[in-house]
């Protein structure tokens, strides 16, 4: 069966009926179903408002990547910028373009992956609109909220402050090489941290953050190139999966250009004044691994820079 078969109304009312099945949370005062939806914020809070786009071809593949996997990471790009700023999510909306003879069951597993998401991280589906188009794309807008005033954002770093990341880097880049080398899907979904971003906006000494998307060379010159500054990264600090450098290898990929150069890990990037909280007392407060990877210098203080690679639309 393919979209054509079922028409606009019928695929609005099978995506209604999964997102009614996955339920509310209480902040949700009217959600999906009516001309558009409203969200009731705690008192003292801001409004947070995120968009992305997933389109084939340029963000995914159909031929190495599943339907849910497809759903999944889409809601997991837009938490991400959630997580740098330090919300909590709200709900989401979903604007689907897809070609009429698409497969009703690839639409199923995108919708279904999609809600994993949403469930876990208890951001609900808001609504959204379809349309049919020559390719498949999906373009998501995410709602946060945030304490009063103590959003993350991305000025504030300073000349001689650290640069901590969370997790690990470099492993989404790799299942990506993996999956194209070996033909099979692609399974590796990363998890935006979203409690970590909170925990950070509850640090005084934290100055700017950042999700890294595109690549920590990339997202470091997105956090501090507008100010005048840069990174100055020890390769041999940033933090990466077990075995990597041979798991690389076995793929054609460089260890180093990978972890400095890999997106789609969705870990924090961000910057704390002084040399206090140390990367130790961040984890404990933050329940994810820390590393210092560097620290942030004046733009012309660099031998040579960097070439940032990472992921770029133009």
């Amino acid at each position: 069966m393919r979209l054509r078969d079922i028409g606009e109304f019928g695929l609005i009312a099978r995506i209604e009926r999964a997102a009614r099945r996955a339920g509310s949370p209480t902040w949700v005062r009217i959600g999906i179903g009516d001309d558009a939806a409203v969200v009731r914020p705690r008192r003292g809070e801001d409004v947070v408002l995120s968009t992305d786009a997933l389109v084939e071809d340029v963000h995914f593949r159909r031929s190495n990547e599943s339907a849910r996997s497809i759903g999944r990471r889409a809601l997991v790009a837009n938490l991400s910028d959630l997580a740098a700023m330090g919300a909590r999510p709200l709900g989401f909306t979903c604007a689907l373009a897809a070609p009429p003879e698409l497969a009703v069951s690839t639409l199923d597993g995108i919708v279904a992956g999609l809600l994993i998401e949403a469930g876990k991280h208890r951001c609900p589906l808001l609504g959204g609109n379809v349309s049919a188009a020559r390719e498949l794309s999906l373009t998501l807008a995410v709602l946060g909220g945030v304490g009063r005033g103590r959003a993350l954002t991305r000025s504030g770093a300073r000349a001689g402050d650290d640069l901590f990341v969370t997790g690990v880097l470099g492993a989404a880049a790799l299942a990506r090489a993996r999956a194209e080398r070996s033909g099979r899907p692609m399974r590796h979904v990363p998890q935006p941290r979203l409690a970590a971003g909170r925990a950070l906006t509850r640090i005084r000494a934290v100055r700017a953050c950042i999700d890294l998307s595109d690549g920590l060379l990339a997202d470091a010159a997105h956090l501090l190139g507008p100010a005048g500054l840069a990174a100055d990264i020890d390769p041999d600090a940033v933090p990466r999966p077990a075995r990597f450098s041979a798991a690389c290898a076995r793929v054609g990929l460089d260890p180093v250009r990978t972890l400095m150069t890999g997106g789609e890990d969705y870990e924090l990037l961000f910057v704390v004044r002084g040399a206090r909280p140390t990367a130790a007392e961040l984890a404990r407060r933050l329940r994810v691994p820390v590393s210092r990877v560097g620290r942030v210098v004046s733009a012309g203080s660099l031998a040579e820079p960097a070439d940032a690679g990472g992921w770029r639309h133009f």
